[in-house]
């Protein structure tokens, strides 16, 4: 099972701890991550500005994963989407696919075919790795006295936006208004899915730059939720995500003078736990805010 690995911009930045734990887990559970040279930006921050630039930019990460034969596991979430729903477009639509490659051919010498397919980590995990066979690793890990025993956590899921909308580019994966996935991933861990109001709401990130008060209103307001619930963490699979709920928290904090002190990880993260690598070796100490109590788990 082998995947080209596209990181993005955010996560060699600003969550090498999503990386880490990543790559380890996907080394124990059979998956090849192969590291394509030249891959460059999403297109993503330009899609605002000129949907062609932003169109030439994803067309030319597509090409340079065919050229390799491999389909494209990706860990951002907005990544994804902007990968996926420009695959598709290109697909379908003959014209806009040979205007697109009249300039990837005069800019780079290479061609977008459309012959690869795009995923979130969390989906090939969940596809083509199974929740059975996640459940049975867990099992192995914690019967040989190496992973870790999670079942007296309970973590909160945040699916955030661009992992299951717009949900016309997923094909069937997941119900978006009712999503179930990142849940049932949590669950084969060993840990508790705690379930808080407003599960399905934005975390904010897609207006920090330009309203960066309202931006931090919406992640406190379920940081608000899950505060009242009272689960151990939030465990969630895009940086973006990751920005506004652990490395904005304490911003939030100071802000509306209250207290969090919400341990935010990757689902990675936890999972690497459950097949029994180390703290270290998952990148927990990147991790902005600090699971306490997890780390005396461990330590015991």
């Amino acid at each position: 099972m082998k995947f080209a690995l596209y990181l993005g911009c955010t996560v060699p930045v600003r969550a090498m701890n999503y990386e880490l734990s990543a790559r380890r887990t996907a080394e124990r559970l059979g998956i090849q991550f192969v590291d394509v040279a030249g891959f460059t930006c999403c297109g993503y921050p330009a899609k605002p500005l000129s949907q062609q630039a932003a169109l030439l930019m994803t067309a030319n990460n597509l090409a340079l994963a065919e050229e390799q034969g491999l389909d494209i596991c990706a860990l951002c979430s907005a990544c994804t989407s902007t990968l996926v729903e420009a695959n598709k477009h290109l697909q379908e639509d003959a014209e806009l696919r040979a205007k697109i490659n009249e300039q990837l051919v005069e800019t780079t010498g290479r061609r977008y075919e459309g012959t690869i397919r795009v995923r979130h980590y969390a989906r090939i995990l969940y596809e083509d790795i199974g929740l059975e066979r996640l459940r049975e690793a867990v099992a192995l890990a914690l019967s040989q006295g190496q992973g870790t025993d999670l079942s007296s956590f309970g973590f909160a899921a945040h699916y955030g936006c661009h992992f299951l909308k717009p949900a016309h580019i997923y094909e069937g994966f997941d119900d978006p208004e009712n999503p179930h996935t990142l849940g049932d991933l949590i669950e084969v861990t060993g840990a508790r899915l705690v379930h808080y109001q407003e599960e399905g709401e934005c975390c904010g990130g897609g207006i920090l730059a330009i309203d960066q008060e309202t931006a931090l209103a919406i992640a406190k307001s379920k940081l608000d939720h899950i505060h009242i619930v009272d689960a151990d963490g939030m465990v969630l699979i895009c940086p973006f995500c990751d920005i506004m709920y652990e490395i904005n928290q304490r911003s939030i904090e100071r802000q509306y003078d209250v207290t969090y002190r919400l341990p935010v990880l990757y689902y990675p993260q936890l999972l690497g736990l459950a097949l029994g690598f180390t703290p270290d070796e998952l990148g927990f100490r990147l991790n902005r805010v600090k699971s306490r109590k997890l780390l005396r788990q461990l330590s015991r």
